[in-house]
C-alpha cells in the first residue's frame, strides 16, 4: 500500500515516514499543500496523511481541492487543534477521518488500517482468496491453514494484490502501490520479489494462484479467472 505524508515539521514526517516503512507501506512525503497536490497529479495512493497546518496552505483547502479533482483517496488529517468545531472542518472539508496530536504510533496505524479497509471488496481485517488469508493487524498470512514467513516487501506485495483479486496488475502499478519514487529499476525487483512470494504462497500447491500475464503483469487469482495469456 502506498501513503502520501502531508507534514511541514521534518521532525514529526521523519517519524510517521520511517514507522510506515518499518510496517511494510511505501511511503512519499510532502512538505507543504502545493508539493502535496504535485504529488496527487503524478502518483496514485491508497491514503493520505494530512497535516493542517502548513505553510502555503491549509489541509482544509488541500482536503477540499483534492475533492472537487474528483480523487477519493482516504484521507485522515492529523492537527494539534483538538475543538470539536476543528474537527468538524476537517471532516467537512472531506477528510475521512481526524487524529490529534500527539498521537501514539499504534492509533495512526490502527486509523490508517480502518480507511483501508473501507474499500468495497473488503470489510473485515482478514483477506481470504481461495485458501490464503492476509491478516492486515497480525500481518500474518497462511494458506490452508498453515503460517507462511513473507519478508517485509513480498507481505506488501501480496497484501496488494489480495485488494485486488482476479485483476492482471502491470509492473508499472505494482511499482506505484508497493515501491516508491527511491527505487531505481523497479521492474527487476517486482520480478525478484514475485519469484520469492510464488515460491511461499503456491510452492507444492496443485492449485497456483500466482500467475504472470505474459507482456502484462502479474495476477493472483484463482483458476476459473484464468486467460490465455497467464501462466
Amino acid at each position: 500500500m502506498r501513503i502520501l505524508v502531508v507534514e511541514d515539521e521534518p521532525a514529526i514526517a521523519a517519524f510517521i515516514t520511517q514507522g510506515l516503512s518499518e510496517v511494510g507501506y511505501a511511503v512519499d512525503a510532502a512538505g507543504d499543500g502545493a508539493e502535496a497536490l504535485y504529488w496527487v497529479g503524478i502518483a496514485e495512493y491508497d491514503a493520505i496523511i494530512l497535516d493542517v497546518m502548513l505553510p502555503d496552505t491549509d489541509g482544509l483547502a488541500v482536503c477540499g481541492t483534492l475533492r472537487a479533482r474528483g480523487i477519493a483517496t482516504p484521507v485522515l488529517m492529523v492537527t494539534a487543534r483538538d475543538a470539536i468545531d476543528d474537527r468538524v472542518a476537517g471532516l467537512d472539508s472531506g477528510a475521512d477521518d481526524y487524529l490529534v496530536k500527539p498521537f501514539a504510533f499504534a492509533e495512526l496505524l490502527a486509523r490508517l488500517r480502518a480507511l483501508l479497509r473501507r474499500e468495497p471488496v473488503f470489510r473485515g481485517t482478514v483477506l481470504q482468496l481461495a485458501d490464503l488469508t492476509l491478516d492486515t493487524v497480525g500481518h500474518t498470512v497462511q494458506r490452508d491453514g498453515k503460517p507462511l514467513t513473507l519478508t517485509s516487501k513480498e507481505y506488501s506485495l501480496l497484501e496488494f494484490m489480495m485488494r485486488h483479486p482476479n485483476q492482471t496488475l502491470t509492473r508499472t502499478a505494482i511499482a506505484e502501490h508497493v515501491w516508491n519514487y527511491d527505487f531505481d529499476n523497479v521492474s527487476n525487483l517486482i520480478d525478484v520479489h514475485i519469484f520469492g512470494l510464488r515460491r511461499k504462497i503456491d510452492g507444492a500447491h496443485p492449485v497456483k494462484l500466482l500467475h504472470t500475464v505474459r507482456g502484462v503483469g502479474y495476477r493472483l487469482g484463482t483458476l476459473e479467472h484464468d486467460d490465455p495469456n497467464a501462466k
